[in-house]
């Protein structure tokens, strides 16, 4: 008699064989790393400072598997959870783990394409946090690898996930504010600072492990945690932070997920001190075709609705604001209040962000967030700090993902990574 094992079992009896057993990714999709509709989603957590925490307390019933660089990171994630998971500091022994289904990635940015592009390979579900990746060519890898090992990727660009950005999307999808001409995002400053003298890293912190990829620099307070934001390195400034939520939201409601730019110009000023080198204010044009269409990123802007970031949307009709862009977006009462005609134009509606992933590693459809329209945010943000850098426009072919005429610019879609770290 022929007897039908589930997921769980297969496992069990596959583990049972020993260790010269076939690694995941030469199983048919759909054996590891995706639940059946039956069963309960195990997560792994990479990176577990504060996003990656956040993460952490929405999961920690399914949580099968911890990891981070720095030891009290790993302790706190385990008292969230509340009982023993393995925890691990190197995330290829989390990859290994055979009964994980997806990996949640809240590192730095310069960890999330490789991470991204491995846990694929590795046959694991991915929800990795915004910005994509910090070079194009990175974010190009992560497309491929997901669609290569049929793998369902969310980029934790939470704002397409809200019922405001929701309510918004529908309202001038259905001619709300007519043809829409212009977005002007706004955002303050970047900080400037990066005073503290480098120094050995604290007591817990794999240092090597955490630049992973990057060229190596010294161990600085101001360099590690949350302060890698301010570096052009490794996190790029407000625009590839928030950037990556605000625009986000406005590639969404501007139906460019597949898309991107004709010319992209910035113009910044650097900061006058401090090893922090990301430009204290920035403004960014984007000039789309076909249809044509403007968006400006203007730090910092002429904030809206008592928001400090955000973007105003200008129609021939009239204007719609919509704030923030993050998990916290707003936007107005002619919005808000609007509801689509039955034959007018109805945007998916997300359940939720990590929602929404968990649900699609079930039916293995696109997340509202997938890879796809996750690196083309990303590419927006790091063109911007290429035309700021080099200090001219530059002129970019969506399709070929190059600039035109311009070698220079380029050479700075890619950069090598530190060895083991390449995909």
């Amino acid at each position: 008699m022929k007897r039908n094992l589930n997921r769980r079992q297969f496992l069990a009896r596959s583990a049972s064989l020993g260790a010269g057993l076939a690694a995941p990714a030469l199983f048919p999709f759909g054996i590891l790393g995706a639940a059946s509709p039956n069963e309960r989603i195990l997560t792994g957590h990479i990176g577990l400072g504060g996003m990656g925490t956040g993460h952490l307390n929405g999961m920690k019933d399914q949580a099968a598997a911890l990891c981070d660089v720095y030891e009290p990171h790993l302790q706190r994630g385990a008292k969230i959870v509340g009982r023993y998971v393995p925890q691990y500091k190197d995330f290829r022994k989390l990859l290994d783990q055979r009964d994980i289904d997806g990996v949640v990635i809240a590192t730095p940015d310069h960890w999330h394409g490789v991470m991204a592009v491995m846990a694929c390979e590795a046959g694991k579900d991915v929800y990795v946090q915004k910005p994509a990746s910090v070079t194009i060519e990175e974010g190009r890898a992560m497309v491929r690898a997901a669609v290569r090992c049929g793998r369902v990727v969310q980029v934790g660009s939470q704002g397409r996930s809200t019922n405001a950005a929701y309510k918004a999307c529908e309202f001038i999808g259905n001619g709300g504010i007519g043809k829409v001409s212009k977005v002007t995002c706004w955002h303050y400053n970047n900080p400037v600072g990066g005073t503290k003298p480098d120094s050995d890293p604290p007591a817990g912190l794999d240092w090597d492990l955490w630049l992973g990829p990057c060229r190596w620099v010294p161990y600085n307070e101001d360099r590690c945690h949350f302060n890698f934001r301010w570096f052009l390195d490794f996190g790029g400034g407000q625009i590839r932070d928030r950037g990556a939520h605000v625009m986000s939201v406005a590639m969404w409601i501007m139906n460019g997920d597949a898309t991107g730019p004709a010319t992209i110009e910035a113009v910044g000023d650097a900061p006058k001190y401090g090893i922090w080198d990301c430009p204290v204010t920035m403004t960014v044009t984007y000039e789309f075709k076909n249809p044509d269409w403007t968006m400006t990123w203007n730090q910092p802007g002429e904030p809206k609705m008592g928001a400090g970031y955000g973007a105003v949307y200008t129609g021939d009709k009239d204007t719609l604001i919509v704030t923030g862009g993050d998990g916290g977006c707003g936007t107005e009462p002619k919005a808000n209040q609007y509801n689509a005609p039955a034959d007018g134009f109805h945007p998916y509606k997300s359940p939720g962000h990590e929602q929404d992933w968990l649900n699609c590693i079930r039916t293995r459809k696109k997340p509202i967030m997938h890879i796809e329209a996750g690196h083309r945010v990303g590419t927006l943000c790091i063109l911007g700090n290429i035309s700021y850098i080099l200090g001219r426009k530059l002129h970019w072919d969506p399709v070929a993902e190059r600039c035109t005429g311009d070698e220079e610019a380029n050479r700075m879609l890619s950069r090598p990574n530190r060895a083991p770290w390449h995909i």
